[in-house]
């Protein structure tokens, strides 16, 4: 499928690896010129060279933590007038909600809550102007279904969500598009660290954890960053127009409801 996005800018943050760089990799194919983030310099420029080399689009590199004001300048100087924006960064670490301290709570909120919103309005009034935008925002499965230890992302996403849900009307006049991913056990780096912790907490090996929770999903597997990114892209195509201010839950059924 065509997805109409040859020649668009696209800025994804968090985009070295996992699921940021499953969107970077599904919008280069597309034809989109890239902008990709992270902070580690020889990540961010092996997945540079894969991209520039394999899709022959423009991508630069920003090594930079988008959270803070210079890492969003310096995003916003390598690309003024994106057509695509995907929101996207670590979550808080998997923490007993009574460790957390003043400090990790504003950290927490700073990183999946104030981050998104003020690159949102750094990069509307041009998307407005040209009648085209896409913000995709890659929140996850816990802003629906809490999961223990991740109540500090999840209550900083679910803020997000609710932030963003009126938003998103204001905007669908002008072409521009707001819209939710939520990851539910996908392939990636921190999912595979909760294999490790769960191992190590119960004793089993990692095998036998990483089968048991793949066995809890009704698909029986995990998803993938390629996926993921693909249903990313699709979301900023000229065929999704019509969809704005939705919750897109990727997760193989884990969630269990009719609505």
């Amino acid at each position: 499928m065509d997805l109409g996005l040859k020649g668009k800018k696209a800025i994804i943050c968090a985009s070295s690896r996992g699921l940021g760089k499953g969107c970077a990799e599904a919008l280069a194919e597309a034809g989109c010129d890239i902008v990709l983030n992270g902070r580690n310099e020889t990540v961010l420029e092996e997945t540079r060279m894969l991209l520039q080399n394999r899709f022959g689009v423009s991508v630069a590199a920003i090594a930079a933590d988008v959270s803070t004001r210079e890492g969003q300048e310096a995003l916003l100087a390598a690309c003024p007038d994106p057509d695509i924006l995907v929101n996207n960064n670590g979550g808080p670490p998997r923490r007993d909600y009574s460790e957390l301290d003043r400090a990790a709570l504003m950290e927490g909120v700073v990183q999946n809550f104030v981050t998104p919103i003020e690159l949102i309005q750094a990069v509307v009034p041009g998307m407005k102007e040209r009648g085209f935008g896409r913000i995709v925002n890659i929140t996850s499965l816990s802003v629906k279904m809490p999961i223990e230890g991740l109540d500090l992302s999840s209550g900083a996403r679910a803020g997000l969500t609710a932030f963003l849900a009126g938003v998103c009307r204001q905007l669908a006049p002008h072409g521009v598009t707001v819209n939710n991913l939520l990851p539910g056990k996908m392939d990636t780096d921190r999912l595979k660290g909760g294999f490790e912790r769960a191992a190590q907490q119960s004793g089993k090996s990692i095998e036998d954890v990483r089968a048991a929770q793949a066995a809890e999903i009704p698909a029986r597997r995990f998803g993938s960053a390629e996926e993921f990114g693909q249903t990313c892209a699709f979301l900023c195509s000229r065929h999704a127009g019509y969809i704005t201010g939705q919750n897109i839950l990727m997760d193989g059924g884990l969630y269990p409801a009719a609505f």
